[in-house]
């Protein structure tokens, strides 16, 4: 589903050039569920941006099956990104004048079909969350949780291929992290997605397939069941 090769990411200051990363190098198989572990700073976020063909690497190169994501131009990304990509961040980044489910159906939207076309595949998705009783209340007037769960539900309308997330559950009480994990645990199994998931806690790292650590500019596999905290 995914190959890396050689990635590097480094950033020009007005001295000298910031390297955040280099030689990074791993495959993602089809269905697999990879966690993604690191220091605040070590270029999590940066990673998935870049395999999610939101950003473009220094060097290297990011497969999705046989197309080279660096080879395309801004709009093929942006069409490869409404295609292929679910992206879920820690903030959910809702619109905030739109219901829950116009925020559902947005990037069904984007791509030109009709508000009558698209409403019935908005409210199938909010149900799969679990708020289809939420469906016409505003982000505003939603928890925390359910706005993650919204924004989730947004991300998978589409349906993807590929699920990223960052630090989905970093900015909820440990009861509905538990919640939104175990959520995004069943609909990667139900959906068949392959997922990445960033992520500061290892009890959730431990449940996914594999883990890659980042750190120091360099990425190593780590046995799930070795991380502690």
């Amino acid at each position: 589903m995914l190959r890396v090769d050689d990635l590097k990411k480094a950033f020009q200051t007005s001295a000298s050039q910031l390297v955040l990363f280099e030689n990074l190098s791993f495959q993602v198989a089809q269905g697999e569920m990879l966690a993604i572990v690191g220091e605040s700073g070590a270029g999590k976020s940066t990673l998935l941006h870049i395999l999610g063909a939101l950003d473009r690497a220094s060097a290297g190169d990011v497969y999705f099956a046989d197309l080279r994501l660096s080879k395309l131009s801004e709009n093929d990304a942006a069409d490869f990104r409404n295609r292929e990509i679910g992206f879920v961040w820690q903030f959910h980044y809702l619109l905030p004048e739109f219901t829950a489910l116009e925020n559902v159906g947005m990037p069904l939207l984007l791509r030109g079909r009709s508000w009558r076309d698209v409403e019935p595949e908005a409210a199938r998705w909010l149900g799969e969350v679990g708020l289809a009783q939420r469906s016409h209340h505003r982000s505003g007037e939603l928890s925390g949780g359910e706005q993650q769960r919204v924004a989730l539900a947004r991300a998978l309308i589409t349906q993807p291929k590929l699920l990223l997330a960052d630090e989905p559950t970093g900015d909820l009480d440990a009861r509905t992290a538990n919640s939104v994990f175990e959520l995004i645990s069943r609909l990667h199994r139900e959906y068949q997605l392959t997922s990445l998931i960033a992520t500061h806690n290892f009890a959730f790292a431990r449940r996914c397939h594999r883990v890659l650590r980042l750190h120091g500019g360099s990425i190593n596999e780590v046995a799930p069941e070795s991380l502690i905290g």
